[in-house]
């Protein structure tokens, strides 16, 4: 088969079409032509080296949206399925032409949802979720700070949250990007750049209950923001890893801070965003697709920073023996 790997680190250039051997599914795995791909940041760090992979050369990645090849755990041939979790396939990541993935990580795509919609939502749909529910037990009626709407999980956050019946406020740092998030529902957009977030916060609704913190530098802020005990999921350092903030503040507002890690749903709850997608209750954000060849010029476009959704890779490539 034939995948787009690099083989050392460097700029998006070292990103190339490789001929690589078929892979080998293991006891548990299901064999899948892959047909669609995306890009996150991660995939970036990976290939510039600052977040090092295990072995090169590697095949970037995160999720992959294809066909099942054959009857496996319960799956059948040419049923569509997605993963979020391609990094641990034989065969590399979505990068790919064809992955075999663990059953248990897989999801079906539910009929009038694309592969190319099913990967947009993919891990970041995922993490958002999990940030809001499992870590941050978002309710009905509450409401949510969700930092930099326009990215991947921002803007899944906001749907979410909406979604449940919350009040949501994010933040942009362009003005140009305000119409779009609150045509996602936002009900408060904030201008990080020109407002003050946690005093327009507390001016306007007197504090959040939960605080979806994708920057990190941001955190004092978050604290700000919260009314008494609230909390904070930690998810990104989209801004840097460094955070200083006022220790007396968080103890005497007892403000929850809880790190996210590198955070999933559950394949139940992946499943059922799917099938929320199917519904029309939210819809993924595709700002441009690319084949997969292309892999080096969608990376450039992603670190640019100027976009709202996903770049999603599709693969087109020649040589996939199924």
């Amino acid at each position: 088969m034939k995948a787009v790997q690099f083989a050392q680190y460097g700029d998006p250039d070292v990103l190339q079409v490789r001929e690589v051997p078929d892979p080998t599914p293991r006891p548990g795995d299901v064999l899948i032509q892959v047909k669609a791909t995306t890009v996150n940041r991660l995939d970036l760090f990976q290939r510039n080296g600052s977040r090092p992979v295990d072995k090169l050369p590697f095949t970037p990645g995160l999720e992959a949206a294809g066909v099942v090849v054959k009857d496996s755990q319960g799956f059948h041939a040419g049923e569509r399925v997605m993963t979020t979790r391609a990094v641990g396939a034989v065969g590399g990541g979505g990068y790919a032409s064809m992955i075999a993935a663990p059953a248990e990580s897989l999801v079906r795509i539910p009929e009038g949802v694309s592969f190319e919609e099913a990967v947009a939502a993919g891990l970041t749909s995922s993490t958002a979720w999990g940030s809001l529910f499992d870590l941050g037990h978002l309710k009905a009626g509450e409401r949510v700070l969700i930092w930099a709407g326009s990215s991947g999980v921002g803007l899944w956050a906001i749907q979410f949250a909406k979604h449940v019946g919350s009040w949501a406020v994010t933040t942009t740092s362009s003005n140009a990007k305000v119409s779009e998030l609150r045509q996602l529902g936002a009900d408060m957009v904030i201008n990080q750049r020109e407002e003050n977030v946690a005093e327009t916060i507390q001016n306007n609704v007197r504090g959040v209950n939960l605080v979806i913190e994708l920057v990190s530098t941001t955190l004092q802020t978050s604290i700000e923001s919260c009314v008494q005990d609230g909390r904070i999921v930690l998810v990104g350092n989209l801004g840097g890893q460094q955070a200083t903030i006022d220790t007396q503040q968080c103890r005497l507002k007892r403000v929850h801070i809880i790190g996210g890690g590198l955070l999933h749903t559950s394949t139940e709850n992946e499943q059922r965003i799917l099938e929320m997608i199917a519904a029309h209750a939210v819809r993924p954000i595709i700002e441009e697709t690319l084949p997969v060849e292309q892999a080096a010029e969608a990376h450039r476009r992603l670190a640019a920073g100027q976009m709202l959704g996903k770049i999603v890779l599709v693969h087109s490539l020649k040589g996939c023996n199924v």
